[in-house]
């Protein structure tokens, strides 16, 4: 019998998968297999090259050389191209298309070379038949490469057609999707493969349209990624052997079959985002998978151990866009904190964009895998979480001896105060906690610990005292501080606090940036301790945001001045079904949605929105929202957002609302004043609450009086002694709190 004619076969694929596809040739009864960057080319029959179009996970195109030859001009070119018999491969009425690649060539334009290819195809035609046939750019009968690289050209046959990622499976994608063909990379890379044990799971957190999960699942099912495929570039081909391909997809067909019978893992997949999940519903159903593979709504400050052991892979988002880069960050820090508490003797693999990113996870990797994602460059980090120590709970130290001396009143109030403060904090879990209020007049700063850190504010000194006293007596109070705390003086910050007119409170102050994570109960915050006035976290607020978490679960939760999101944050992990944060501050509303990405929460149910509150409440009262964008890309107002099995409305059952004292914007001329028109917005809030809901009103101005206009129309506790927490009880006017509910239907 004679041999089956040998071709010399080309795959391209994605740099750093080389290997897989290497891997996979040999399978394919491929000989003489030659690896490049992002090439690999090899011997083979017909078959060989079809059993490639259809098996190959990790290839992006399989050719077949037709000729190679120098071009050391576009002439000779022409005359070479001119010289195949394109007869044996297509008829005059056949469709074709020309694509090329340049790379150090004397022909620098790659549309030209492609040109030259079509010249001399066209003109063999049509000197011989006195036809031509005609170019088809979508889906051609023949898609015709050229490569040139150092004048030396190779001009192959496109098997393919089109991309191999593209499976036929993908309805709808979520935000930048990842190519089929890197998803099954990354999942065999990852450590996953066809012979895994049925009890090893497979986990994708934050699993967008679906596509990591479902490579999984053909990889372990041994299904075929290119029966899905309706078109390949060979279809159309004159020496196309329907026999031999048929063959192959009967078998194939054959193998898929027995593997949806064999036992399968549990392949799980959650995203945040409701209309993502049902795009993945979707595509696992066109992808024959329903059965196989479950989605399900959930956030990442959720994600629990399904199983004892199993592959976590995830495609975090990769904050590309301006301002997303730290909200990503801190997402990281969520995943590895999660990690590390969940997911024990787990291996996990993380594709992410930024390489120096991957010491935020927290984590120890075993193996760095570089990737591209188009010609973006990537790592697929991958490791074993291995229950190690637990990190040691920080704990000050204070120093036993008694101050006397200089200083040394300041001194001994300082121990007399942490005394008491530590072993109440330590009692109550407290981590960020004040330890001195302008205790004695002659020292007049406020010490604040939050976690290891030492954050003291200065307040300007009184007209009648002399500013050098008042400085050297500061001097002192550092000099206590770090001696009674044992602190290194690059864990403490200061501050001075004078009078602020205007925006001046909210000003950046320096502009290092430099974020410090700090928790509160089971939440955590990033704190700012040298760029602003405030650190991004106010204290006496403590037991307020606690009450809030305590009353969210199931409720739709609306912050009004939401700076930081902290008050969202503890809704958040109270429960709430969905957040709103409204701020006017761009600059706040990217920190409340990195404290977000850090606690774990995003997508369209916790949604931050940059406007005027005022504004945004009369807007609400007139029947419309202006549509926000949240973190990665999507829309939504709180009247269209959509939750797995609740809508989302434009009413509330539960609002806070701690607007400033004062405040204005030149851009708009916008001027806030907490006395004057706190009524308003009390008013204009209570419109979005809902019948049974409750608003919690907070202001920090001393001489608040409320509106005595509302008493009448509202059912209104004041709360305020009951929200002052132990370390503000010496300055018990430090904020005062309201409830507020609708008055009862009579």
């Amino acid at each position: 019998m004679k041999s089956p004619q040998q071709y010399t076969l080309i795959a391209t694929c994605a740099a750093g998968l080389e290997d897989l596809v290497h891997g996979e040739i040999a399978s394919f009864g491929g000989s003489g297999i030659e690896q490049g960057k992002g090439v690999i080319t090899w011997q083979g029959d017909l078959a060989c090259g079809y059993r490639a179009c259809l098996w190959s996970r990790f290839a992006s195109r399989i050719l077949l050389q037709l000729a190679a030859f120098p071009a050391a001009d576009d002439t000779e070119l022409y005359d070479r191209c001119g010289a195949i018999d394109w007869q044996e491969h297509m008829d005059v009425s056949s469709t074709f298309a020309i694509q090329c690649t340049l790379s150090d060539s004397v022909i620098t334009h790659n549309q030209f070379a492609a040109l030259r290819v079509k010249d001399a195809l066209v003109d063999q035609f049509r000197e011989r038949s006195g036809e031509r046939p005609s170019v088809q750019v979508e889906r051609p009968d023949l898609q015709i490469h050229l490569h040139i690289h150092s004048n030396q050209a190779i001009l192959a046959l496109d098997l393919s057609g089109e991309s191999l990622h593209r499976r036929g499976y993908r309805v709808e994608g979520a935000v930048a999707p990842l190519k089929e063909s890197l998803a099954a990379g990354i999942v065999a890379l990852a450590g996953w493969s066809k012979g895994i044990a049925p009890d090893t799971m497979l986990l994708d957190p934050m699993c967008g349209s679906g596509t990591l999960l479902i490579e999984a699942a053909l990889i372990h099912g041994d299904s075929a990624p290119g029966l899905g495929r309706r078109y390949f570039g060979f279809l159309g081909w004159k020496q196309h052997d329907e026999e031999v391909w048929q063959r192959l997809v009967d078998k194939a067909i054959a193998r898929e079959e027995a593997g949806l019978d064999r036992p399968w893992p549990m392949i799980l997949g959650y995203d945040a985002d409701p209309v993502v999940v049902a795009a993945a519903r979707k595509n696992i159903e066109q992808a024959g998978l329903t059965g196989k593979i479950r989605v399900k709504q959930g956030q990442l400050a959720n994600l629990k151990r399904p199983a004892e052991k199993g592959l976590l892979v995830c495609n975090p988002p990769y904050g590309e866009r301006l301002g997303e880069a730290e909200e990503a960050v801190q997402l990281y820090r969520a995943l590895g904190r999660v990690m590390r508490a969940e997911f024990v003797h787990w291996q996990v693999g993380f594709f992410i964009a930024a390489p120096d990113f991957g010491d935020r996870f927290g984590l120890s990797w075993k193996a760095s895998h570089r990737l591209f994602n188009g010609p973006l460059a990537c790592r697929l980090l991958c490791t074993e979480i291995t229950e190690g120590e637990p990190e040691p709970l920080f704990q000050w130290q204070v120093s036993p001896q008694a101050f006397d001396g200089e200083g040394s009143d300041f001194a001994n109030r300082l121990v007399k105060n942490l005394k008491k403060m530590l072993k109440w904090a330590e009692r109550e879990d407290i981590t960020c906690f004040r330890v001195y209020d302008r205790d004695l007049p002659e020292y007049n700063v406020t010490i604040d610990l939050y976690g290891k850190w030492v954050h003291v504010q200065e307040y300007a000194p009184p007209a009648t005292i002399d500013p050098e006293l008042a400085s050297q007596r500061f001097s002192q109070a550092l000099a206590s501080i770090r001696e009674v705390l044992r602190v290194r003086r690059d864990r403490i910050f200061i501050k001075t606090r004078k009078k602020q007119k205007g925006k001046q409170q909210y000003q950046k102050q320096g502009s290092h940036k430099k974020m410090h994570e700090v928790r509160e109960g089971q939440c955590f915050f990033l704190v700012n301790f040298t760029d602003y006035l405030d650190t991004g976290l106010f204290l006496d607020h403590r037991i307020t945001r606690s009450r809030i978490g305590g009353l969210a679960a199931g409720k739709r939760f609306l912050n009004l001045f939401g700076y930081t999101g902290a008050a969202t944050i503890h809704a958040a992990r109270g429960g709430a079904a969905l957040t709103t944060t409204v701020d006017l501050s761009a600059t706040y509303l990217s920190w409340a949605r990195m404290n977000l990405a850090l606690n774990g929460y995003g997508g369209p149910t916790h949604v931050t929105i940059q406007e005027d509150c005022l504004q945004w409440l009369e807007n609400q009262g007139r029947g419309r929202s202006e549509q926000k964008t949240g973190f990665r890309g999507q829309k939504a107002a709180p009247h269209q957002q959509r939750s797995e099995g609740e809508e989302h409305s434009s009413q509330y059952d539960l609002i806070f609302v701690d607007p400033p004292t004062f405040s204005n914007t030149k851009k708009d001329h916008r001027i806030f004043d907490v006395q004057e028109h706190h009524g308003r917005l009390l008013e204009l809030a209570m419109r979005v609450l809902a019948p049974a809901g409750l608003l919690i009103f907070s202001t920090n101005f001393r001489k608040f009086a409320l509106d005595a206009s509302l008493e009448p129309r509202f059912a209104i506790t004041e709360i305020s002694r009951e929200t002052i927490p132990l370390d503000f009880e010496r300055n018990s006017r430090v904020h005062r709190c309201w409830e507020f509910r609708h008055k009862a239907v009579e």
